[in-house]
């Protein structure tokens, strides 16, 4: 099974099924900033790469992204990331992750 994951947190669920809880766990990685975890600075996705051009910036964040995710929620397996917006020629200069994962059954 796969599923497209984005970083947009909505309302959690504390008592989830199983994938509610592996798709939650992958929201937040994707929104939580590196560093910015008090009691576990690691967590999260590196964000310094945002201020390089476009591509590199892509680049680096698709290769986070897959890292983090690998490393944070080993029950799922990155397919796929691409970005949403108008990220193609970074006129907006905002890159918007989709996150594809197939779950690790």
């Amino acid at each position: 099974m796969e599923v497209d994951v984005t970083s947009t947190l909505g309302k959690i669920d504390f008592s989830p099924d199983t994938l509610t809880e592996i798709l939650q766990n992958v929201r937040t990685i994707l929104s939580t900033p590196k560093y910015s975890v008090p009691l576990d600075r690691d967590f999260g996705i590196d964000v310094t790469m945002l201020d390089e051009p476009m591509p590199v910036a892509q680049a680096r964040l698709t290769a986070e992204i897959i890292e983090a995710v690998q490393h944070w929620e080993p029950r799922v397996q990155v397919t796929k990331v691409s970005y949403d917006g108008d990220t193609a020629d970074g006129m907006d200069g905002v890159l918007r992750p989709r996150v594809r994962v197939k779950i690790i059954e």
